[in-house]
């Protein structure tokens, strides 16, 4: 099979031809029918990943996956349900389902020997890879018929679910309130539609440093758009104030991570306020403590989601609640794609198409 592999950090991937991977008992091996190229993946190629994830060379990685079942283990139950030539997405977060956090459903915080497909398990720049059957989701023929759309569901698509879910959960959401979106690429242009979809009658505001992603923000639900790139914590609070009648913000989910857009963020809070972070631009950030304590804000990490998270964004997907930014290239053109999306040229999700 074909695959594009790390032979090093700050190493172009080099496109492959290396053995289809042999399964375990209780694995699939998956034709590969899309993969999506998140900026994570730029980021485990530039270094910043080796601590917590370091990988053994020659590696393949890509985490948002979706193909069919070309073969079951031995040891997969008939009560799975899956049959050769079903599809399926790929739940990337592989708990070791022994401790507290994936007893509670929470695969993703595994304390144990968790694994994530993409940054340590072979993942998905490949024509085939071997997943664990605990770790797949089928999805309706109807549904299978555009797997590019599906893929990206598994992170891009799951990750902005669960951190505005977490803002609605804490009571950050509802009628005059207002929940912004920082960041408008890949996770962003679906976090806007869940903000509209889990706000509770929140006002929608987008924060980008482009107009080309203010526009897609605004396509899919935002009402309001703000071109934030040098401006003042004041200029935005006034052209919040010109579009919202308010100058501060109830929400905000940050797709960014950057030290500057979570500063930002803190800034734009009013009191009571919630930043959820799925982003991880930055090492570190830093505010002001009196603030954060005098008004009593609040911090959320949220990282990817869990296997009901993204089971429920598929549904919403499926019910069509949810519209796709994404463009299909060809594996042979990989390496400039991850350059682009590093600089941060991609609007929306480029996803790799094998058929």
């Amino acid at each position: 099979m074909r695959a594009a592999r790390m032979y090093g950090y700050n190493e172009p991937l080099r496109i492959d031809e290396v053995p289809v991977p042999e399964i375990a008992p209780d694995e699939i091996l998956l034709k590969v029918a899309a993969t999506g190229m998140c900026r994570s993946d730029y980021q485990l190629l530039d270094g910043y990943f080796k601590g917590p994830f370091p990988v053994d060379f020659p590696y393949i990685p890509g985490h948002e996956v979706t193909g069919r079942v070309a073969a079951l283990g031995s040891g997969v139950p008939k009560t799975a349900g899956y049959a050769e030539g079903d599809m399926v997405v790929v739940n990337p977060s592989w708990g070791d389902g022994t401790c507290r956090q994936c007893r509670e459903g929470n695969e993703q915080l595994c304390s144990g020997n968790g694994r994530w497909v993409g940054f340590g398990p072979p993942g998905g720049f490949a024509e085939y890879m071997a997943v664990d059957h605990l770790h797949v989701i089928p999805v309706s023929e109807e549904a299978a018929q555009k797997p590019e759309l599906l893929a990206p569901m598994t992170d891009a698509g799951m990750t902005p679910y669960r951190a505005m879910r977490k803002l609605r959960d804490a009571g950050k959401l509802g009628p005059d309130r207002t929940v912004a979106v920082t960041g408008i690429g890949g996770l962003g242009s679906y976090a806007i539609q869940y903000a509209k979809l889990l706000g509770g009658g929140s006002t929608v505001v987008a924060l980008a440093r482009t107009d080309s992603k203010l526009d897609v923000a605004k396509d899919n639900g935002a009402e309001y758009g703000i071109n934030v790139r040098d401006k003042s914590t004041e200029a935005i609070q006034d052209e919040l104030e010109r579009l919202t009648g308010r100058r501060t913000i109830n929400a905000i989910l940050d797709c960014v991570g950057s030290e500057a857009s979570i500063s930002m963020g803190f800034d734009l809070l009013g009191a009571e306020g919630a930043l959820a972070a799925v982003g991880l631009m930055s090492q570190r950030v830093e505010h002001n403590q009196f603030p954060f304590v005098g008004t009593e804000l609040t911090y959320f990490g949220s990282f990817w989601g869990n296997h009901m998270d993204l089971v429920e964004a598929l549904s919403l997907a499926e019910a069509g609640l949810i519209k796709h930014n994404v463009s299909t290239v060809r594996l042979d053109d990989i390496n400039e794609n991850l350059q682009a999306l590093g600089r941060g040229d991609i609007v929306g999700r480029q996803v790799i198409v094998f058929d």
